[in-house]
């Protein structure tokens, strides 16, 4: 094999809590992930130099400082026999949107760099590597529904076959995941609710209604732009949403569908005013998206 392609999956988390700050200056959480058909591709080839050349369509992350390439420095100290590889990257998913975009690129290529140059580390070994890497890496070398606990590197595959339909939208707000953190640590009394025993019981009993009433982000009670998303969650459930929450530390938010119909009119109207997309749950296959 000398050359490989990947989608690097999106993921939404179902809930999320953030519990007490470690020694080490990470948090410990406890959420549920999920995967949605919303990515990123992945194109990786050898070449005859030694070293990284990464191509992308998003100007910002044509540097070193991309995640891609501390992840191939890190494999390359590691394994001598990774040669010299060409990366093309084109990013579909939201950036500091709370969708994990950095982090599933950087699982998938080392997903990706085992099976190119059969390196033949176990999916623990990829998790242990990729938790140096991102705290939600290793989340994202999963496809499905899981529970993370730890800094995300404690993982509890759940078994589900609910699959439902998913928009996103992004608005004309960023937000950095370090200072979202900083944030919530400055808000020393944020009362959490712990959702995960219902949420997990709705995932394996394709209970959709359950699910809907126990999504919850910590990070909704502390984000700056309170309005904002309060007034997009409003819109999606106003468009037929059963459900919606902001995505991980933000900014994005989705609202969730059990029609294909409804999602697909929710969709038509809202991508004329907001930066949205739609995809379905990632347990089985699902819908291409689309943007405005």
């Amino acid at each position: 094999m000398e050359q490989i392609f990947k989608k690097a999956k999106a993921k939404i988390n179902l809930t999320l809590e953030v519990l007490e700050k470690r020694p080490d200056n990470y948090h410990n959480i406890k959420s549920i992930f999920q995967t949605i058909y919303l990515y990123d591709e992945l194109y990786i080839e050898k070449i005859q130099n030694n070293k990284i050349e990464l191509y992308t369509n998003v100007e910002e992350l044509n540097n070193e400082n991309n995640i891609i390439y501390k992840a191939y420095y890190k494999l390359k100290e590691k394994y001598t026999k990774i040669t010299g590889v060409k990366v093309i990257l084109k990013k579909r998913i939201p950036m500091q949107a709370g969708l994990g975009g950095g982090s599933t690129d950087c699982a998938t290529f080392i997903s990706c760099m085992n099976k190119l140059f059969k390196l033949n580390m176990n999916i623990q070994e990829q998790r242990e590597f990729g938790e140096k890497l991102g705290a939600d890496v290793p989340a994202c070398l999963h496809t499905g529904t899981l529970l993370a606990e730890g800094i995300g590197e404690k993982i509890d595959i759940i078994q589900s076959n609910l699959n439902y339909y998913v928009i996103v939208i992004k608005p004309q707000i960023s937000c950095s995941t370090k200072e979202m953190y900083q944030k919530l640590d400055e808000r020393k009394k944020v009362i959490q609710k712990d959702n995960t025993i219902n949420i997990k019981l709705a995932l394996e009993q394709s209970n959709f209604n359950l699910l809907t009433k126990n999504l919850y982000n910590v990070f909704e009670e502390i984000i700056d732009e309170k309005d904002i998303i309060q007034n997009l969650k409003k819109e999606l459930e106003k468009n037929g949403a059963k459900a919606s929450l902001m995505a991980g530390s933000g900014s994005c938010i989705f609202g969730i569908f059990d029609n294909k119909n409804i999602a697909k009119q929710a969709y038509n109207k809202l991508k004329q005013q907001y930066e949205t997309y739609i995809c379905k749950t990632c347990n089985k296959k699902g819908l291409k998206y689309d943007r405005k």
